[in-house]
């Protein structure tokens, strides 16, 4: 099972779209999972269109519109193993325990928020996983996605891809 996991994308007020590497790999996953703050509907509605399985929840600078269709949290068992999905879990000091405690049934935590990816295993065996965001670099050096491949109850494979810088909104 491939998995497309992207965050952050505040479409369009910073990129008029979804990068067409991003695109690309919403056709070739089994499932994206979207760690909140789309801002608009359409990025919604796109992804909703051409994926085959979508995971998604609302991040902070999601309006009403798209808290009525996401939920703060999500949770799916993705070829054997139990996926959480949050926008935000405070800061980096102490992320590890503190998500394992808050989400004690998931072997897979991905969230959001800090534009930064991260990738980590909590001391109880929680993976987590932050893809950083494919259209708003911050202080990055570089605007990003992750791909990951389910087999056998676990994750077999996760790679960091790095975008080329979009063009500023204007």
């Amino acid at each position: 099972m491939r998995l497309l996991m992207i965050s952050d994308t505040h479409i369009p007020k910073r990129a008029k779209r979804l990068p067409d590497a991003v695109l690309a790999e919403v056709d070739a996953a089994d499932v994206v999972i979207h760690a909140g703050d789309w801002v608009d509907v359409a990025t919604l509605d796109l992804l909703e269109e051409r994926s085959r399985r979508l995971i998604g929840v609302y991040g902070n600078n999601d309006g009403a519109a798209l808290r009525a269709r996401l939920p703060e949290v999500a949770r799916a068992e993705l070829g054997g193993l139990r996926f959480a999905v949050v926008h935000e879990t405070g800061q980096a000091t102490g992320r590890e325990r503190r998500c394992e405690s808050a989400f004690p049934d998931a072997d897979v935590l991905v969230f959001g928020h800090s534009h930064i990816p991260w990738d980590t295993v909590a001391p109880g065996g929680l993976r987590l996983l932050n893809p950083g965001s494919p259209t708003d670099r911050r202080r990055q050096p570089a605007c990003t996605y992750l791909t990951a491949e389910v087999a056998d109850a676990r994750l077999t494979r996760v790679d960091l891809h790095s975008l080329p810088l979009p063009a500023p909104v204007r």
